[in-house]
């Protein structure tokens, strides 16, 4: 017992030292940056001020937000189409299979990101491989502009992010029991129905979960749409990386990255919300058949 509770104690040790060191003081400072006033020699510099975040509520930044978080919505749908048949096909592969096909799910993790962007600049290029064998099918007769627009964009989010999807999603379908849907599929419910009534209700906490997993990175993932979508398809994070190291205006690029993290706070007290709701309705409502 006590070698037990030695382990513990260094165990949140340790734990409580490295969020302090690499995640709660680094938003701290990018807190305390966000109220300084830029400065041509030191960078930063006082005196205290919020006009960075007034500045936010310039025309121009909020049309940026909206656009980025429309951006991230179609990845998000797009991955949530594609994933949850993906992973409910997982969920009924033999179990021997499963972790074959999970492992296959995460193996693009072991190529850098940047690298399949690239890749998909070959693929959605004028002279990429789409074009050309759209071309040889006759089903075009020029090049279609695909690359620098919000479509490959959206393409290259969904592209990296599925997996963020797919996972939680075959998390949640895993655990559910199949005896309800018997059960409904004897009191008369069609396969429809016990989709839409039990399936989609159960396995809520994960779609939330996977949604977030998508939509939150794909704000602030500004390689994508430098290498996809060109000047005219900005993501937030293209906006904050601006400030940072091209205009060296780090106090604004903090107000932007606060901005996004109460936001992403935002987000997750909403996850918080809707998996407390679905556990106090046990996630099916009886009169719903």
């Amino acid at each position: 017992m006590a070698h037990l509770n030695q382990f513990r104690f260094w165990a949140i040790g340790l734990a409580s030292v490295w969020l302090t060191c690499f995640v709660f003081m680094p938003n701290l400072l990018v807190v305390i940056t966000s109220f300084l006033t830029r400065d041509p020699v030191e960078t930063v510099a006082l005196p205290v001020t919020a006009g960075n975040y007034v500045r936010t509520l310039d025309v121009l930044y909020l049309q940026v937000l909206w656009d980025s978080l429309r951006m991230s919505l179609q990845a998000m749908l797009v991955c949530l189409v594609i994933g949850y048949p993906f992973a409910m096909c997982i969920a009924k592969l033999p179990k021997k299979w499963q972790p074959i096909a999970l492992f296959l799910v995460i193996l693009p993790f072991w190529t850098n990101s940047l690298v399949r962007v690239y890749a998909l600049q070959f693929l959605l290029g004028q002279q990429g491989l789409f074009n050309n064998a759209m071309m040889g099918l006759g089903l075009i007769k020029e090049p279609v502009q695909m690359l620098y627009t919000e479509f490959a964009v959206i393409i290259g989010l969904t592209y990296i992010l599925l997996p963020f999807m797919v996972l939680p999603l075959f998390s949640a379908i895993e655990k559910l029991d199949l005896r309800l849907h018997q059960a409904a599929q004897d009191l008369g419910a069609g396969a429809w129905s016990r989709f839409w009534h039990i399936t989609i209700p159960l396995t809520s906490p994960g779609i939330v979960a996977g949604c977030l997993m998508v939509l939150l990175p794909a704000m602030g993932m500004f390689f994508v749409a430098d290498l996809l979508g060109g000047a005219k398809n900005l993501l937030l994070g293209n906006v904050i990386k601006t400030q940072f190291l091209v205009t060296r205006d780090w106090p604004f690029g903090s107000a932007l990255s606060v901005l996004l993290i109460v936001l992403l706070g935002f987000m997750l007290w909403l996850y918080y919300k809707a998996a407390g709701f679905v556990s106090k309705q046990g996630g099916i409502n009886g009169s719903d058949f």
